[in-house]
């Protein structure tokens, strides 16, 4: 029996170990279905498992292996993917029960991906329905965990893919930000995420359907080291004809990344984007966290940059998108949804065309002060998200007189502008709370420039270190 030791092992690592043949895939693969088997009934990380087909790829990865057969980058390596994510012949439903008999006949774009390089799948990851708030309750059944303290949110929508990795159930899972949802759910369980630069990994999710905007969202990784992201990243990036917003240009060689000097890098900070109200924990550990860069050789000065709170901005393009894709079902089946699925669809059918277009027009604003920002900086820091996990509990309604959103999906204040203006950011774990939660610096690069952002996030990660600390629930 291999040792549980293992499971926090880096994918890398993993990776080279399978190549050696010191570990075999089907040990692997063992081994974190009983972390499964044992952890997942309290963190409900998981919302179904394809175990038996796992065990067959294992067995023939293992056999390739033996034979000395050409592999791919991921070849052997257990992987957990995010339940909005279409998996063909495995239920895909979108943490909704309107789809729990959804079963894909194709692959999403990022699956295909993560399959082709050798990877075998674990199963789905528990998500908030439709994906839509950051945090991981649906009504398929229990809210998600989190595994340093199974009474709060993981966060969302990629909760019980920030769970999972945190927890030791997998070496890597994939997400997806439209909001701040890679960002959001690795901030509150400790990992790390990053959403890569908009169209830089298709979103193409294996059905050709009528055309939506997709304006906010990027699928991405969500891993425990810095090199195990930029390893995934690699993988999923490069053009997709299928998705008309996938980049043409090649991507980086991110894996060189880590290991670039930033010593003279010119880092702009923020402790609250001009509006956020920010909990004092989670002030106090950013701002420490930012001036590790200072220890670096880095150039950090404070920003004078101001914004107004972004779902007043931005809210009514993604209610309006919401409605306009799942309206019809609302009309014949909302009961059965959740009351923020709901909220969001009633909200997005009211939306004026005015609204709309102011909304667009805010965005090429905001893009064009960002990038006058870029041409004097070469990072941006700010904390992840205003507060640190909170308990699972009931919609609680409104926030500081406003009906856009509430208060469980303010999280992204931090993370929406920056989808919005699809530039790249990651959060690192920056310490904890005095409450023994995870804290997050957020790290947000120029427009294509995933590569800087995640040599600012290794020396980060070699500085001060986050891989020995473990959930309780592990």
């Amino acid at each position: 029996m291999i040792d549980e030791e293992l499971a926090f092992a880096p994918a890398t690592e993993l990776l080279q170990l399978l190549r050696d043949r010191a570990i075999s895939p089907v040990e692997l693969n063992n081994l974190y279905f009983a972390r499964i088997e044992r952890l997942n009934p309290q963190l409900r990380a998981f919302l179904a498992l394809t175990r038996e087909r796992a065990e067959t790829a294992a067995a023939e990865a293992e056999r390739a292996i033996v034979r000395g057969d050409e592999t791919g980058p991921l070849h052997g390596l257990p992987i957990a993917i995010k339940d909005t994510q279409s998996t063909a012949g495995v239920p895909t439903t979108m943490g909704s029960l309107l789809m729990q008999d959804n079963v894909p006949s194709a692959d999403a774009a990022i699956v295909e991906r993560v399959l082709a390089a050798g990877a075998l799948m674990q199963g789905k990851t528990n998500v908030p329905e439709f994906g839509m708030p950051g945090t991981c309750e649906n009504r398929l059944g229990e809210p998600g965990a989190n595994p340093w303290n199974p009474d709060c949110t993981p966060g969302g929508s990629s909760g019980g893919a920030a769970a999972a990795v945190a927890a030791g159930l997998c070496p890597l899972a994939t997400g997806s930000d439209g909001g701040g949802s890679i960002r959001i759910p690795a901030n509150f369980c400790g990992i790390y995420g990053i959403k890569p630069t908009h169209g830089r990994v298709s979103h193409f999710t294996g059905t050709v359907s009528d055309p939506m905007p997709n304006l906010f969202s990027q699928n991405g990784p969500l891993t425990r080291t810095v090199a195990d992201a930029a390893l995934l990243l690699q993988v999923l990036s490069g053009h997709d004809p299928r998705d008309p917003l996938s980049l043409r240009l090649p991507p980086p060689d991110y894996a060189a990344a880590l290991h670039r000097d930033v010593a003279g890098l010119r880092l702009a900070w923020s402790p609250d984007f001009g509006f956020a109200d920010v909990h004092p924990d989670v002030a106090r550990v950013t701002a420490a966290a930012a001036r590790v860069f200072e220890e670096l050789g880095c150039h950090l000065e404070e920003s004078d940059l101001t914004m107004e709170p972004p779902y007043n901005t931005y809210g009514p393009i993604q209610a309006a998108d919401a409605h306009t894709r799942l309206g019809a079902q609302f009309a014949a089946e909302g009961e059965r949804m959740t009351e923020f699925a709901r909220y969001m669809i009633e909200y997005g059918a009211g939306v004026t065309t005015a609204q709309y277009a102011r909304g667009l027009g805010e965005i090429d604003r905001f893009k064009s002060r960002m990038t006058t920002l870029f041409e004097t900086y070469d990072l941006l820091l700010s904390p992840t998200a205003c507060f640190t996990a909170f308990v699972n509990g009931p919609f609680p309604g409104d926030i500081e007189g406003s009906s856009i959103f509430p208060e469980q999906y303010w999280n992204g204040a931090f993370t929406l502008p920056i989808n919005a203006i699809g530039h790249p950011a990651a959060t690192v774990p920056a310490g904890f709370s005095s409450h023994g939660l995870p804290i997050g610096l957020h790290i947000v690069g120029a427009w294509g420039d995933e590569a800087t952002v995640l040599a600012a996030s290794a020396a980060f990660e070699r500085a001060r270190p986050w891989r020995d600390h473990r959930p309780p629930i592990s």
